[in-house]
């Protein structure tokens, strides 16, 4: 899934972005967001490599080069407060001046991924079996669509079994989890993408709750309160879904060769 076809031809600008849209409009996103087209630097009128990546660092730029792509996608907007200035020295600026200076487009859908029927949520929601799902915050313009999942699942599980089948469908080796104080079987799960402690404020109970990051003092209190807590760090829960899209966006685009990005990691590791 991660390389793609190479078609001399290209892909139309309004082909991609339409493409995109599609697989994650942007009228889903959060208000607070900065989803969508974000660096346009030329008059290109089509594209013919993309770049898939969770964050676009320097060492993902480095790579694009080398692969003398023409498009990126970056879930994680690489702009997302106004910048007033655009300095060599500094490294968030530097960043947009050496995508200014290659010509290279970059597009980011985030939250609009995160909430659309069918995106990133909704994979992750997966990962513990079939059940019935329905978002945590559902949006005012599809019922369907919103931030995060809550999933009742078909067949209860140990805490056990929820742990390991998240690792498998992560691929991770570890995570981080902190019990309830009287753990029974796990009928109800609720996920969300990155960090979903806000997300979570919105929902009276799950057995388990499944995301990147959560501030300590929001596990204790869920845990008090009969929910088990399970952590993977921020982008352990995103990073496995870009190859579905990637495989969206080849097949949608068929001029397009869709690369991930190698150097793209979580920041963290354990050590």
């Amino acid at each position: 899934m991660g390389c793609a076809h190479v078609v001399p031809m290209g892909t139309p600008r309004e082909g991609i972005l339409s493409v995109l849209e599609t697989l994650a409009p942007l009228r889903f996103a959060e208000s607070w967001d900065n989803v969508g087209l974000l660096v346009d630097p030329d008059e290109r009128v089509a594209f013919e490599h993309a770049l898939i990546t969770i964050d676009l660092t320097d060492a993902v730029l480095d790579e694009a080069l080398e692969k003398k792509v023409d498009f990126i996608v970056s879930y994680h907007p690489p702009l997302f407060s106004g910048l007033k200035r655009l300095r060599w020295s500094v490294a968030k600026e530097r960043l947009v001046l050496r995508l200014v200076r290659a010509g290279l487009t970059v597009y980011s859908p985030h939250t609009a991924l995160d909430a659309v029927a069918g995106g990133m949520t909704d994979w992750l929601a997966q990962a513990l079996g079939p059940g019935r799902v329905k978002p945590i915050v559902p949006s005012a313009l599809d019922t369907k669509c919103g931030a995060g999942r809550l999933v009742e699942l078909d067949q209860p599980v140990t805490v056990e079994d929820a742990v390991q089948r998240v690792k498998t469908h992560l691929q991770l080796t570890r995570v981080r989890l902190s019990r309830a104080e009287r753990p029974g079987l796990v009928s109800t799960v609720a996920v969300c993408p990155g960090a979903g402690g806000s997300v979570f404020e919105q929902l009276s109970h799950a057995d388990l709750l499944i995301t990147g990051e959560m501030r300590h003092h929001d596990v204790l209190d869920r845990t008090a309160r009969g929910s088990s807590v399970l952590l993977t760090d921020h982008t352990n829960t995103e990073r496995g879904y870009l190859a579905y899209l990637a495989q969206d966006l080849a097949l949608r685009c068929p001029g397009l060769a869709v690369s991930l990005a190698e150097s793209d990691h979580d920041p963290l590791m354990i050590v």
